[in-house]
């Protein structure tokens, strides 16, 4: 296995998500607080939970006679590692035409928008700190 953990898809990262936020999570436990509200079989969470850790994003070990599964990583730093792979891909290493996205974007709250501009005045003092 490589020290970088693969990169996952969104339901993974959804698994992963519930699992972070649990600390850590049986198959049982797994398939009743996230795969039945999904409609998901107890195969194919545990198929799931099995590949998140092939990848490196999930440890199991042994808590008497069941695996509990611990994320790894957790959730924010796989979906950091998303965004930063699907700029490099997608957008040329660009941020910009997603910048253009969601300034155009009709569905952003207030709330989204606020956060977004603490964002932006956060970068500017970091980039004059450099300075």
């Amino acid at each position: 296995m490589s020290s970088q953990p693969r990169s996952i898809g969104d339901q993974e990262l959804a698994l992963l998500r519930f699992i972070s936020q649990r600390g850590q999570a049986t198959v049982a436990e797994a398939v009743e607080g996230f795969g039945q509200p999904r409609g998901l079989a107890r195969s194919t969470v545990l198929t799931m939970m099995d590949r998140l850790r092939r990848k490196g994003h999930l440890t199991r070990r042994l808590v008497e006679h069941v695996y509990a599964y611990a994320p790894r990583t957790h959730h924010t730093t796989v979906v950091r590692q998303a965004i930063a792979s699907f700029v490099d891909r997608t957008l040329g290493g660009s941020v910009s035409p997603f910048v253009t996205y969601l300034a155009e974007r009709e569905e952003l709250s207030d709330e989204e928008l606020t956060e977004l501009e603490s964002l932006l005045s956060r970068l500017q003092r970091g980039r004059r700190r450099k300075r």
